[in-house]
């Protein structure tokens, strides 16, 4: 069992005290403390708004006293909808100060999946961002009795809505204001209140993405939060100065540790793009120094970088190329303070002048202190050319149950096929069936109405089990090998891991996702999801006219170029002993884009195996069928919420497999 050690900040007017165990007592400190430094940025028309720590405070109280004057009380669910607004964050510790308990809920969620969480989590009032999350909530007030009152941020579309139950976010502000001004004592009765808060009180409910079946509702307590907050600041040292944009899923608990608790107890800034659209553009303008993405992300940053390369003129290319070999070569050890020759150091710093540098200044990080990727196994090729342009780019591992942090890597310790060592204060173990399992101060109360899932996942004493099987290497980092679940055997024995086979695939820019198939099978098929922006490029360099996905990922040139990354996943298969048993035989492209939508992918884009699996039948038995090709027909949700049909013939190639440097059955003995 390892344990990860217990830090203290120290040095830094940005560590909240420890007495302050809730955000709304920490959001009073902030206010006095950092008074007027900047809280949160927000870009609206081209122009970055800006309050301080100072403003913000008021700005809550005011939309607090006007909650309650509406009825929101100690207990209450109240839903967050919408893309990252600071009006959104503010509204969730505005009804913590009441004792309510926000519940983020995805805002591209279909109505059903929201009415779903909204009806389970018995939610009183909902705040929203635009007419588009109104129209949903409304359409589902049948199925969500509970629902009182729907506040909405932006106003436009909206005047002629009837008004009884729906309220805009500044006239509830407004009336908290009234009553401030109306009641001289009125704000040390609201202060007074939200000193009653404790730390074991719950804070916040984020349900699961709902890979297994129904989302069950995480219920987080403020100690849950604050604690792990604070021990990642530490850990990263993390301050007052730093820098964050805020893009990811506010349902997600990733945004909710980095955006909210994290900003809380170090009192940095954290900015919010215009929109989605805007986001490359504004994390230029912001340049962040604390920076988290998903492996997809970053992939996307890099498809884009050599797609560009790629249409580059022969004297930029050839720059690219030599000091993209320097940086291969000595990045990594000049960031980790190793030592490296002379002229080495002196062939970087011309790359860091001529390449590097503009590199890092196009994606908006050429102030990252620090950047973390998590959720699912990252390319080593792409986490190492990330590190070789000098940025500080590491691994961790986490769970919503974990309030995040569950192993990270240190400093000088930074390995592409680990994922870290325990998190401050956090314990972790291997089971004797091989499960990932750990114990800390982040660890959730329990799922909202689901006591049995709780027992089934949590120990009496606090043991949480991931599903994840993994190792702990002899250097103490965690390896992950794949969901507990989904780790199987061929019939000949042969272990199968999908998802170590999948990220294999998705190493290659081309590929945007991959499924594998093959437990108590004879052998392993894939499906493949082309990248579209990748191919695409290819497509127009290449002279290959496309009308459509479907077609694209049809061509015969597409089948040759992922037939050939294939075949080099098998050829890095063969050399791995336990693995060279379960090589691809066969393969397809699927002809249309899993999609969450679809039900394929949940929310966070994790793939919903399962429901795949039951989903495309017809062509996973073609897979084992011998059939050269397979017609299917698909339903299909478009972005308006229409259903349609998208019929195909799709191709299902072999594979050659190659000879294995060691047979399993060696490698067992």
């Amino acid at each position: 069992m390892l344990q990860g050690k217990k830090r203290h900040m120290v040095g830094s007017a940005s560590a909240s005290p420890r007495g302050k165990d809730t955000f709304p007592k920490i959001l009073l400190h902030n206010a006095r403390v950092f008074g007027n430094r900047t809280a949160f940025r927000e870009k609206d028309f081209g122009i970055w708004q800006s309050w301080t720590w100072s403003g913000v405070s008021e700005e809550i109280r005011a939309f607090s006293i006007g909650l309650q004057s509406l009825g929101l009380k100690a207990g209450d669910k109240i839903a967050i909808v919408g893309a990252n607004r600071p009006r959104l964050y503010w509204a969730m510790v505005a009804a913590q100060a009441i004792g309510a308990v926000p519940v983020p809920v995805y805002a591209d969620s279909v109505a059903e999946e929201m009415a779903y969480v909204l009806g389970h989590a018995e939610v009183a009032f909902a705040i929203v961002e635009d007419q588009e999350q109104v129209d949903k909530l409304l359409s589902m007030s049948d199925e969500v009795p509970s629902l009182k009152h729907v506040i909405y941020d932006e106003v436009r579309g909206l005047r002629d809505y009837d008004h009884t139950h729906l309220h805009s976010y500044a006239s509830v502000q407004d009336k908290g204001r009234a009553l401030q001004a109306q009641s001289a004592s009125l704000k040390g009765e609201w202060e007074q209140g939200l000193a009653t808060g404790k730390g074991s009180d719950i804070a916040v409910m984020l349900y699961t993405s709902g890979t297994t079946g129904r989302p069950k509702g995480v219920m987080l307590s403020f100690d849950n939060l604050v604690i792990s907050g604070r021990n990642g600041n530490d850990f990263d040292h993390l301050d007052e100065t730093e820098e964050v944009l805020a893009y990811l899923p506010m349902a997600w608990i990733g945004d909710h540790v980095f955006s909210l608790a994290q900003a809380f107890t170090a009192g940095y800034c954290v900015n919010c793009p215009e929109s989605m659209d805007t986001i490359d553009v504004d994390r230029r303008e912001i340049a962040p120094t604390y920076f988290f993405a998903p492996p997809r992300v970053f992939e996307t940053m890099l498809t884009m970088i050599m797609v560009n390369m790629e249409d580059a003129g022969r004297t930029k290319r050839a720059m690219f190329d030599t000091f993209m070999d320097v940086a291969r070569k000595v990045g990594e050890k000049i960031l980790n303070g190793e030592k490296v020759a002379l002229k080495d150091r002196l062939l970087y710093r011309l790359g860091e002048f001529f390449v590097y540098g503009p590199l890092k200044n196009r994606m908006g990080l050429t102030r990252m202190k620090v950047g973390y990727t998590a959720g699912e196994a990252i390319g080593p090729e792409i986490f190492q050319f990330y590190r070789s342009l000098g940025l500080n780019l590491k691994q961790l591992y986490g769970q919503t149950e974990a309030s995040v942090y569950i192993t990270l890597q240190p400093d000088g310790e930074i390995f592409g096929d680990t994922v870290g060592k325990p998190a401050p204060d956090v314990e972790l173990k291997i089971a004797e069936s091989g499960e990932v399992m750990y114990r800390s101060p982040g660890v959730f109360v329990g799922y909202f109405k689901n006591d049995e899932a709780t027992a089934s996942t949590k120990t009496p004493d606090g043991w949480v089990h991931t599903g994840d099987a993994g190792i702990i290497a002899d250097n103490g980092h965690l390896k992950i090998i794949d969901r507990a679940k989904d780790v199987g055997r061929l019939t000949d024995g042969a272990l199968f891991a999908p998802k170590y086979i999948e990220n294999k695939l998705k190493f290659f820019p081309n590929i945007k996702e991959a499924v594998a198939f093959g437990h108590e099978r004879d052998r392993v098929g894939v499906f493949v999801n082309i990248d579209l922006t990748a191919v695409g490029s290819w497509a127009e360099r290449n002279n290959v006219n496309y009308a459509s996905y479907q077609e694209l990922a049809a061509h015969p040139d597409v089948y040759a170029m992922i037939e050939s990354h294939v075949d080099q996943v098998n050829r890095d298969l063969a050399r791995e002993p336990m693995m060279a048993g379960a090589q691809i035989r066969r393969f397809l492209i699927l002809h249309k884009e899993l999609d969450a939508d679809d039900g394929e992918l949940t929310r966070t884009q994790k793939v919903r195996r399962s429901f795949i699996a039951e989903r495309y039948g017809p062509l996973i038995e073609a897979l084992y069928d011998g059939s050269a090709t397979k017609h299917v027909r698909t339903e299909v949700t478009y972005e308006d919420g229409r259903k349609g049909v998208l019929e195909a013939t799709v191709e299902i190639r072999d594979m050659p497999l190659h000879d294995a440097g060691k047979s399993f059955q060696e490698a067992a003995e």
